[in-house]
This record gives structure tokens, sequence and C-alpha cells, in this order.
């Protein structure tokens, strides 16, 4: 992958907001719209949802997620030239009385400070997905496999 690559790669993940999930429902493919951080390194992606949304339920009964990550569409006469990344996983809750609990819920209040009282209510929860490899799609022709390595040395990258 190429520098310029690498830039909006890294630049996608740490600004956009929201994210397609996609988790297993009934045997079959179930998508939602979320909004997500991401741990410094790229890491990990933490999400923080209701237990009782369908992909919540989804996820505990099956921790093989996915996460579709993409440019904002401005309007381009081809938006099959955004740029977009998918990241395939595993996914576990994240306690609240593990360590990484509050550093973690902290930082998505810096990112979501709308969603202070939803960390009040009891069916809200931090969820990680944990990336195993994924795919990148920098626009036409620019296509990568990424491996969890991969992801992490572009975490280096300050955009």
């Amino acid at each position: 992958m190429d520098s310029q690559s690498e830039e909006l790669l890294a630049h996608i993940i740490r600004n956009t907001r929201i994210a397609a999930l996609g988790t297993l429902r009934d045997e079959a493919p179930f998508v939602s719209m979320v909004t997500f951080i991401a741990a410094e390194d790229f890491s990990a992606f933490y999400l923080h949802v209701s237990r009782l949304a369908q992909h919540t339920m989804d996820m505990a009964k099956d921790k093989r997620v996915s996460l579709l990550i993409a440019e904002a569409d401005d309007g381009r006469a081809d938006p099959l030239t955004l740029a977009r990344v998918s990241i395939r996983g595993s996914v576990d809750l994240l306690h609240n009385d593990e360590p990484a609990y509050t550093s973690v819920k902290n930082k998505y209040l810096e990112h979501f400070p709308e969603s202070e009282p939803l960390f009040n209510l009891p069916g809200f929860e931090i969820w990680c997905i944990k990336p195993k490899g994924g795919r990148f799609v920098a626009g036409f022709g620019q296509a990568y496999n990424l491996t969890r390595e991969a992801l992490q040395e572009v975490s280096q990258l300050k955009t």
C-alpha cells in the first residue's frame, strides 16, 4: 500500500463517526448502523450499544462480526470511488469492572458527549471488536488486503 493510501485509511478510521456493523441473525447476515471509536493503535474498535438492539443480541450469540467504515458521500459522479474499509473480527463485551472500561468510556464520551446519559442506563454496554483482517478500498483500482498488523502500522501515521 502506498503512503497516500495509508494516510487515507488512518484518516477514515480516526474521523468517521458511524459504521455499518455486520452480525449473523438466524444464520443470515444482518447489518445495522452504529457509532464507534478506535483504539489509538487500531487494535480494537469499540461500540456502545443497547442490550435490546438486535445486533447486540446477535453479538451475544455469535462473536463473528464485521465493520464497514466509509468516507462520507460527497456527491461525486461515481460513489464507488469513495474510500472504505471492511474489518472482520470477533467481539466481546467489555465489562465495567475491567481496567480498560473507564478509559474507553472516557474516550467514547470525548467523541460522543451527548451519549453520557446512556452510560447511566442499565441496558447499554461497550463491546470490543478485535480485528482479524479486512479490506481497504482507497479508490478505483486501489484495493488492499489488511492484516491486524497492517492496521496497527497505519495507526502510527498522524493525520
